[in-house]
């Protein structure tokens, strides 16, 4: 039925369109609104996630807007072993920690850093923090 079909696509994180559109229907361009609340990762006291990379596709690279509120923090614990994320900053600065190091970073700063171990991106100015975030897993 329609409602197990609707569901199944659900569980894949596809519309159902996606689901049942036929291969060489498909457009070679594929948006994301920055209104799909599908896309929305995380919102909480500290920091909003909106993923940025089709949830359809089975990828081993994910692209991320990271918004830290003043004083918020996103506090992660070990991704794969091998795992690095690339962040760059858009707005604010904010202080990027792992295995133990640390770097402050301000707006068009970058910084790579393993996420294989407890790492954390902490908004270290004053109103929020903007940063692009890659993860690649090996």
């Amino acid at each position: 039925t329609l409602a197990v079909a609707f569901r199944i696509a659900r569980a894949f994180g596809m519309t159902l369109g996606a689901l049942v559109e036929t291969p060489g229907a498909t457009s070679a361009v594929e948006g994301i609104r920055a209104e799909d609340r599908a896309y929305h990762y995380r919102s909480d006291k500290n920091c909003r996630i909106r993923t940025l990379s089709p949830l359809n596709l089975e990828k081993d690279v994910e692209f991320y807007e990271v918004r830290l509120v003043e004083d918020g923090a996103l506090r992660s614990s070990p991704h794969f072993e091998g795992t690095r994320e690339f962040l760059t900053v858009q707005k604010g600065r904010v202080r990027v920690e792992s295995a133990g190091d640390a770097e402050e970073l301000a707006p068009g700063d970058s910084a790579t850093y393993r996420a294989d171990v407890p790492h954390a991106i902490v908004n270290a100015g004053k109103g929020e923090a903007i940063v692009f975030l890659v993860d690649i897993y090996r």
